[in-house]
C-alpha cells in the first residue's frame, strides 16, 4: 500500500512538471498589434530603426540604399528574419540581400533560408529569410556565437544596374523567435546585454568637464526583460530525475526488507 501511494504521488508530480516543459517548447509570444510599428528605416547602424519582434516594420527607399532596422533577442531564442521587397513594374534584374549583425556588429550566419535572391526583370516582389542560430547566454571571447542584446538587420540591393539606381522600392520586415528552452542553456551569462549605450551608462556617467553624460540606450527589450529565460526545462527534467531516483530507492527497499522483524518466539516453542 505504501508503495502504491508513493507511485500515485509520483504520477501527479510528473503531470505537474510536464506542463512547464510543454510551455517552454512553444514559440515565444508576439505583440498582438502593429499600430505602433515603424514606417521608416535607418541608413546606418547608429540610426537603425527599432522594432519589436512580431511587428511588421515598413519603409520606402530606393534601389542602392542601405536600410537598417534593429530588434532585441534574448538567450534561448532562435530568431527568424523575413523581408519582402516590392519593386516597380519596370526594372532590370536586381539581387537583394538581408544581413543580420549582433550587438558587437558581427555578421551572423544563417542556419538556413534564402538570404540572397535575384528578382528577374519585371518581377513585382521577392522574399528573403534568415534563420539565425540560437542566442546563447554566454560564449567564449574568441567565438562568434550570437549573444543577448540588440540585433541589426541590413537590407540592400547588390550589383544594381546603373539604370535602376534610385528606382523607388518598398520593404517589409518581420522577426519572430522560437524558444529553444533548456537545450540551449549554458553555464554562464553576460553581465549586461549587448545594447547600444550600456557600456557608457555603467561607467561614471560624467564627461571630461565633470558634467553628466547621458547615453541613449536602446528602447527595446524582451517583454519579460533581459535574461528572462533563466527558467528552462532542464529544471523540470532534473526534478523528474530526482523523483524517479527516490521512487527507485523506495521500491528497492520495499522489495529487500522482507516481511518485517523476525518473531521473538523461538522455533518449536
Amino acid at each position: 500500500m505504501r508503495l502504491t501511494r508513493a507511485l500515485s504521488a509520483a504520477v501527479v508530480l510528473l503531470g505537474l512538471a510536464a506542463a512547464p516543459a510543454a510551455a517552454d517548447s512553444s514559440p515565444s509570444a508576439s505583440p498582438s498589434g502593429d499600430g505602433d510599428a515603424p514606417t521608416t528605416a535607418g541608413t546606418s547602424f547608429r540610426t537603425a530603426t527599432e522594432f519589436e519582434q512580431g511587428q511588421v516594420a515598413t519603409a520606402n527607399g530606393a534601389a542602392g540604399d542601405y536600410l537598417y532596422w534593429s530588434f532585441p533577442a534574448d538567450a534561448g531564442q532562435r530568431p527568424t528574419v523575413k523581408a519582402t521587397v516590392k519593386l516597380p513594374g519596370t526594372h532590370a534584374a536586381q539581387t537583394w540581400r538581408a544581413d543580420v549583425y549582433d550587438g558587437l556588429r558581427r555578421r551572423q550566419a544563417c542556419q538556413w533560408g534564402a538570404q540572397t535572391r535575384t528578382a528577374d526583370a519585371g518581377t513585382s516582389s521577392l522574399e528573403l529569410a534568415c534563420v539565425l542560430r540560437t542566442v546563447r547566454a554566454w560564449s567564449e571571447p574568441w567565438a562568434n556565437d550570437p549573444l543577448p542584446g540588440t540585433y541589426y538587420l541590413r537590407l540592400t540591393a547588390v550589383d544594381v544596374p546603373t539604370s535602376d539606381l534610385g528606382v523607388p522600392v518598398s520593404a517589409e520586415v518581420r522577426v519572430e523567435s522560437k524558444d529553444i528552452g533548456g537545450a540551449a542553456a549554458v553555464d554562464g551569462s553576460l553581465a549586461e546585454p549587448l545594447v547600444p549605450g550600456i557600456a557608457v551608462t555603467s561607467g561614471t556617467g560624467e564627461d571630461e568637464d565633470g558634467e553628466d553624460e547621458s547615453a541613449v540606450l536602446s528602447a527595446i527589450e524582451p517583454e519579460d526583460g533581459w535574461s528572462s529565460g533563466w527558467w528552462s526545462d532542464r529544471w523540470v527534467w532534473s526534478g523528474i530525475g530526482a523523483v524517479l531516483a527516490a521512487l527507485a530507492g523506495i521500491g528497492g527497499y520495499a522489495l529487500t526488507r522482507g516481511s518485517g522483524r523476525p518473531s521473538r518466539v523461538p522455533p518449536g516453542a
